[in-house]
Parts: structure tokens; sequence; C-alpha cells
């Protein structure tokens, strides 16, 4: 039997390859004829820039950069084996995850570091960059990032800047006679898994900033800065940042497109095709995917949903593991799943299954799944 393993990460428990060899562990348990081909996936978040540098052969670049508060941080990006492409996720620079609970606020926060790691993959020659825009503490739609290339954003009496969130409503004009020399000559991608508008009810400030350390004050301030940001660009560049996915990151869409000429695509699509998934599902008897928690959030584009839409286009078996879900069986079944196996139940808690997930989800494949798996 062909048992394809395609999960994203349980996000604060493992990550996506941590979970195919624990998934692998349990296949082989009650099969160990199995023959067990193993995918990490990501849809453009956190861990995304790590498994395409795994895909792609190459190396990592460790480097101190400023951190979402102007403080240094360590951070890192990767280079493919031939070094024509860096793969620079925005969070290890300017993510949420560097910041304690009391130390978050949109309106203070910056892309800055994620724009040092660029300048320094311009600096060593690559051709083409992937940029991971999940997950970050930042809404200063990229100007932070901007700064670290050499543009200049003014306030009305041409003063810089400083690139945060709450000085969006601030900018006036932006300079470019400094811009890196090579930014122009490297193509951009900007990978990302949401579809919100720069600002207004789904935009970034109202969707995001709360989750950020915003209040409602701060969130009206924010919002308020992206819609400037957006009459600064329409007037500088003649641009629009009117676009789905403008929103993700703080805005950082917007800015990606604006200031790195950067397209958008979605994470996972980049991912599936990197990974020959297609084609992988399509040799396989079954089909397993997983994320931590499956919602219904999970069917908008997610690892899980399009994993599973390939298999049952191919007509294949999908089981999905999680930690926790979120829908009834039925609904679940009418998604076409023959199985969920979810972490916490009865006897697991949420604290019990993030501590212990590897060795649950061995035994729980085991355990559930010998009358699919058994060979």
């Amino acid at each position: 039997m062909n048992i394809l393993i395609a999960p994203d990460k349980f996000k604060g428990s493992l990550n996506a390859r941590e979970i195919c060899e624990s998934i692998s562990h349990g296949i082989l348990e009650i099969n160990p004829e199995a023959i067990v081909d193993k995918v990490p996936l990501a849809d453009g978040g956190e861990g995304t820039c790590d498994l395409l540098t795994e895909w792609h052969a190459g190396k990592k670049i460790d480097l101190t950069v400023q951190g979402p508060l102007f403080t240094p941080v360590s951070a890192h990006y990767g280079i493919s084996k031939d070094g024509d492409v860096a793969f620079i996720e925005m969070a290890v620079a300017s993510g949420l995850t560097l910041l304690g609970v009391s130390e978050r606020d949109p309106l203070l926060t910056t892309t800055l570091g994620t724009g040092e790691m660029i300048v320094d993959a311009l600096n060593r020659g690559v051709k083409k960059i992937i940029l991971g825009i999940g997950g970050s503490a930042s809404n200063d739609a990229g100007i932070g990032m901007a700064t670290a290339l050499g543009f200049i954003c003014q306030d009305f009496e041409g003063t810089p800047l400083k690139p945060t969130g709450e000085n969006l409503i601030h900018l006036h004009k932006i300079q470019f006679k400094n811009i890196h020399p090579r930014l122009r000559n490297v193509q951009v991608v900007a990978l990302c898994d949401v579809s919100n508008p720069l600002f207004g009810p789904d935009g970034a400030a109202y969707v995001y900033g709360p989750q950020k350390g915003a209040d409602m004050k701060a969130v009206q301030l924010l919002d308020a800065g992206l819609r400037n940001f957006r009459r600064v660009i329409h007037k500088n560049l003649g641009s629009s940042v009117d676009f789905a996915g403008a929103g993700a990151a703080g805005g950082l869409g917007a800015g990606a497109k604006v200031f790195l000429g950067a397209t958008m695509e979605k994470g996972i699509s980049h991912m599936i095709r990197t990974t020959h998934l297609e084609e992988r599902i399509k040799k396989a008897d079954f089909v397993i995917t997983g994320e931590g928690k499956i919602d219904r959030q999970t069917f908008s584009g997610k690892v899980v949903s399009e994993v599973a839409r390939l298999a049952h286009e191919a007509g294949k078996g999908v089981i999905a593991i999680c930690g926790k879900c979120d829908l009834s069986e039925e609904e679940m079944s009418a998604q076409g799943f023959k199985k969920v196996i979810s972490l916490v139940d009865n006897h697991t808690t949420s604290e019990t299954a993030i501590q212990h997930a590897s060795a649950i989800i061995t035994r729980k494949i085991a355990d559930e799944c010998k009358y699919l798996l058994g060979g």
C-alpha cells in the first residue's frame, strides 16, 4: 500500500516534518510493508520558507536584524543550492511570536527587519525572492521594509518618518532616489494565505489588529493610516493597492507589491507546485493530511482542504488528523474524509496533546487506522 502524508504544522507543538514522522511510525506499526511518501506542507505562514529551503537543497543564512520593536533579534532565511533564490519569512524578523503579550502594539511595530533580510539577500546576488508574509506583529503596510531598502517615507514637512503603524497617518511622500540598486532586477513572489483588502471592516487593522494588541481606538487609527497609505501610493505612483491579499501581514501584501514589485500567490498553491503534490497523490492509495485545528476556516484554501480536494479529484481516500476538530463527524464526512482523528478527546486535554503530540499521533494512527491502512 502506498500512503502519502501531507500535513501542515500543529502550531505551538510540532512542525510539519515532525508530524510526517509521527504518522509514518504509526503506519509502519500496523503495516510494515507500506510505502510511505512524506510531504510536509505550509500555506504561506510560519515555516513555509524553511520547507522551501529544504525542497531546494538550500542553506540557512543567519543574521541579526531589527525586530518588531527596533531591538536586535537573531533571524535567518534560506538560499537555494544554486544561489539564485532566497526564501524569506517575514515572521522570523517581524513576527508576533517575537513579542511577549504585554509588548504587542501594532502602533509601534515595524517590518524594518524584514527589509534588512531582503537587503542581505540582494547583496548576495539572488535573482528571485520568495517572501512568506504570515504571522506578522506589524501594521505598517511595509514602510519599515521599504525604509531598509532605501525608500524614504516623509511627512508633510519632508521629515523622514519612523516606519511604524501609527505613523502611516502622517505619510505624505515617498522618495525613491536611494533604493537598493539590485531591487528592480530581482523577481519577488509574496506568499500569503488570506485575501483581506488593505483597509475597511475586512482589512488588516480591523481583522488582525486586535490579536496584535490593538484596542478599538488603535484599530481606527491604523485603518485611517492604511487609507492614507493608499492615497499617497496612488498620488506618488499611480498604483492601486485595491486587491485581495493587500491587507495580509498588516498591509505588507500591499507594501510588497508597491515597493518590491511583487506578484501575489497563495502559499499552498506554490507548495503544491514545488512538491509535485498532484503527481504524488496519483501514485498513492491513501492520503493523510492534518493541521493543529480544523474548523470552518480550514475549508477556505488551507492545507487540509487543498490536499483533500486534490485527493478527491484523483479518487483517493483521505484521513485528517488534528489537535482539535470543531466540526461534526457529519460535516467532515460531507467534505469527503474517510476518518478524522483528533488528539484532544474525552481522555486527553489540550495541554497534554500539545506536550505529547508526537507519541499521541503515532498511537492514534496505529489504533484507529488498522482497517484502512493495514494492508
